[in-house]
């Protein structure tokens, strides 16, 4: 048998996991994204065979959504009746309560434990100590050199194990057909998705610890094949695809009315909104400011509120703000993913020091070094054997006096509030430069590109006319002894705060010689008092914080107006997140900042719909933060191509949100990321569930659920509506099939609202139909 025998049966198989992003980049993603080409309930049942997973909402879940009203009594009947299923609703709901649900017993647990040792020792990112020896040689390599000191093993000789990994695998699937090697890869990599998922990132990103230190799931066939032949573990399972039960049809068919339900409801609200979107497109010549923030569901709470408090006008944008970038932190240097996992990276921001700012920022960079040695060299006393204890003895009663400070006064443990902005952003200025420019400090990109990305982001959002001032909000979030803390930050900064674009762009729509250009070239003509001001909203506060270090002194009485409106914005919009006036900010930088708080906000949990229109269709209605609002005039995109950029790039990125919240709900302990309370981290790279096992790849428990019982996100399917005319959206489809096949699927599901036909309220059917929804003028819907 041919190593590409193997390598193409290995790289089919992967497909039944999904990537798992390390702790300092979390990306929600689908864990079932390998499967995104195959009809969702195929998927599922697929999935299920693989990793014994639960992949649809529990009885209980659909209780409880039964209860709050959150499915149709009449869209359940008649879904239940197509099926021929005639008893009423609360039968079958019965049926599917009376469901014993648990954990099922891992029939490979002691193969699972062996390997997840040795992948925590091997995949370690600087956590331990002592370092496996031998680790530049790749992971088989490594491993087969200390493997015979490994008295579970039982090895005698090093000479028993074969040299190469793929001798190794030779060698334990002789007496197996090349049929069977894919179900036997696939049920492997399936029994630990944590560890193979991360190690398909490690093979994709090609970071400097895969570079430095290679694994690949060909080593980890080899080894965990290997082993299991040592300890007489069975290599293949017995396991098959069989028909979808009565109990899984039942519970799909109630998936779909919730969902069904939840559509009705939202095009409900929307109806009332419709007349606005007839409007002329434009924006409101009067508006003091303008803001921009990210799409993100958490966005939509802050938007209403800052609309709400004066003449303020707000739009959507991918938070990344439409630049394809890495950012280099000034001063470890390090380089991390600023925009969508989807998007290869053309750019590098990076920090320079402001003019008349030198001393400030170089005092700065010296300050952050200084901690960054001390933390070093404090973190070598804790682990090195030598002094640990001595340590421990020494130190403890001001980690004692530390720790009693921050569990009594939570609020203040923290000093600045926004653990993502720590000041040097007052005394340097981002620049631009193409990725694998020697020179980090030089603005090399072109006018040209500059005028690229600036006028994409304008275009894109249908911008007609300029305020005074022009606030580009990226976001960012805070928490304290949050394994997951990377999470709550920017989805479409691939985990990254968002501040570091937003800044950017800022910057890029300031200069005046791109403004000239966008005039005389593109009509885009950006007033002279326009000033472009980047700013982070921190979402577990609503705080807005204004760089403004640069703005001109004909802006600051409008400024200082604006920051005092923002202060009172953040206040009434804690105040409604909370559903509590009294005491409610001050208890959001309490959770923010105390180190035993579960869960410091709530994050995209809720999320349900991606809605790409004007801001008409959509303001003065509560979305309970449910949606992505992402700004569009369909009139100013004659061609479709900002539509088209709009559904191939966020519309994906929002999939992959959403099914990671689905995924994580309806199995958090196979999906997600099981409790937080008994959390260990794992190499700096991810979380287990105690002392070992499996890395945890989805959503903490507390992130999804109220308690352990009652879930807070509804684990439903995207929902996307789109403002554009039909056919439109019909030639992008039919353009990229990867997008279509998301829609038929059902991964996806799809409603237009055509303005060529009175703003008509079209949804999509998997197999190529429309199907129109109609209202009475009471706005129930009385048609689908």
């Amino acid at each position: 048998m041919t190593k590409n025998d193997f390598s193409n049966s290995i790289q089919e198989a992967s497909s039944v996991v999904g990537k798992t992003w390390p702790l300092y980049s979390f990306v929600t993603s689908n864990p079932l994204s390998g499967y995104e080409g195959t009809p969702f309930k195929q998927a599922i049942q697929e999935a299920k065979k693989y990793t014994e997973a639960g992949t649809l909402p529990s009885g209980s879940m659909f209780h409880q959504a039964w209860e709050h009203g959150e499915i149709d009594r009449d869209i359940i009947r008649d879904m239940l009746e197509e099926a021929h299923l005639y008893q009423l609703p609360e039968t079958y709901l019965g049926e599917l309560e009376s469901e014993v649900y648990g954990l099922s017993k891992n029939k490979s647990h002691e193969l699972d434990r062996l390997l997840s040792k040795w992948l925590s020792v091997f995949m370690d990112e600087g956590l331990a100590e002592w370092e496996m020896p031998g680790k530049s040689k790749g992971f088989f390599s490594a491993w087969r050199e200390l493997a015979i000191y490994d008295r579970e093993l039982a090895i005698k000789s090093i000479n028993e194990i074969p040299v190469t990994a793929d001798e190794a695998l030779a060698s334990v699937l002789a007496s197996y057909t090349p049929q069977e090697y894919l179900d036997i890869f696939k049920n492997h990599i399936a029994a630990l998705p944590g560890w193979t998922g991360y190690i398909k990132y490690r093979m994709t990103a090609n970071s400097e610890w895969q570079q430095k230190y290679p694994i690949t799931l060909e080593d980890y066939l080899a080894v965990r094949l290997w082993i299991a032949r040592q300890i007489d573990v069975k290599i293949v399972a017995d396991n098959a695809v069989d028909e979808p039960s009565k109990f899984a049809e039942l519970q799909y068919i109630w998936l779909k009315a919730w969902e069904k339900s939840w559509q009705n409801k939202l095009a409900g609200r929307l109806y009332k909104n419709l007349p606005n979107v007839e409007i002329a497109p434009g924006n409101k010549n009067s508006a003091l400011a303008q803001l921009v923030f990210c799409i993100d569901t958490r966005s939509e709470l802050i938007r209403r509120h800052v609309e709400a408090k004066g003449d303020y006008e707000t739009f959507g944008y991918a938070g990344f703000f439409g630049i394809a970038t890495d950012y280099q932190d000034p001063v470890s240097g390090l380089v991390r993913k600023s925009c969508p996992p989807i998007l290869e990276s053309a750019y590098i921001i990076s920090e320079t020091a402001d003019t008349g700012k030198t001393k400030e920022f170089a005092r700065y960079k010296k300050q952050k070094e200084d901690a960054k040695l001390l933390n070093s060299l404090l973190n070598r006393l804790k682990n090195m054997l030598p002094s640990a204890f001595g340590y421990v003895e020494g130190a403890g009663l001001f980690y004692g006096c530390k720790l009693l400070w921050r569990t009594l006064f939570p609020a203040h443990s923290t000093g600045n509030p926004f653990n993502s902005i720590d000041g040097h952003e007052g005394s340097c200025a981002p620049e631009i430069h193409h990725c694998g420019q020697d020179d980090a400090n030089v603005e090399t990109i072109s006018t040209d590109e500059k005028i690229s990305i600036v006028r994409s982001a304008f275009q894109m959002l249908g911008w007609k006319t300029f305020a005074p001032v022009v606030i580009l909000a990226g976001h960012g979030s805070h928490s304290a002894n949050n394994p997951f803390g990377s999470s709550l930050d920017c989805g479409a900064c691939a985990a990254s705060p968002g501040r570091h674009n937003a800044r950017m762009l800022a910057k890029l729509a300031n200069q005046p010689e791109v403004r000239v250009i966008l005039k005389e070239k593109f009509d885009i003509d950006i007033p002279d008092n326009t000033f472009f001001i980047g700013a982070e909203h921190d979402t577990a506060t609503e705080e807005i914080v204004l760089f403004d270090a640069e703005v001109p002194e004909s802006h600051h009485r409008l400024i200082r107006s604006l920051k005092s409106d923002l202060i009172a914005i953040q206040q009434s919009a804690i105040a409604e997140r909370s559903g509590s006036k009294e005491g409610a900010l001050q208890e959001a930088y309490k959770k923010v900042g105390s180190w035993a708080e579960t869960r410091p906000e709530w994050g995209l949990a809720g999320n349900a719909s991606f809605i790409i229109a004007p801001r008409n269709l959509t303001k003065d209605i509560d979305l309970e933060n449910r949606c992505f609002l992402h700004s569009y005039e369909w009139e100013m995109d004659e061609q479709g191509n900002f539509l088209e950029s709009i559904m191939q790039g966020p519309m994906v990125v929002t999939q992959w949100i959403n099914n990671h919240y689905y995924f994580s709900t309806v199995d958090n302990n196979k999906f997600g990321g099981g409790s937080k309370i008994t959390h260990n981290v794992t190499g700096k790279f991810g979380v287990v569930q105690g002392n070992g096992g499996d890395l945890k790849i989805g959503l903490p428990l507390q992130s999804v659920n109220i308690s352990d019982q009652e879930i807070f996100h509804q684990p439903l399917r995207l929902s996307v509506i789109i403002q554009a005319p039909l056919f439109r959206v019909e030639e992008i489809l039919n353009k990229n099939k990867q997008l279509k096949s998301l829609i038929e699927n059902e991964w996806i599901y799809l409603m237009v609202i055509d303005p060529l036909t009175s703003n008509q309220i079209n949804r999509y059917q998997n197999n190529g139909e429309w199907t129109f929804i109609a209202f009475e003028k009471s706005d129930q819907i009385i048609a689908v």
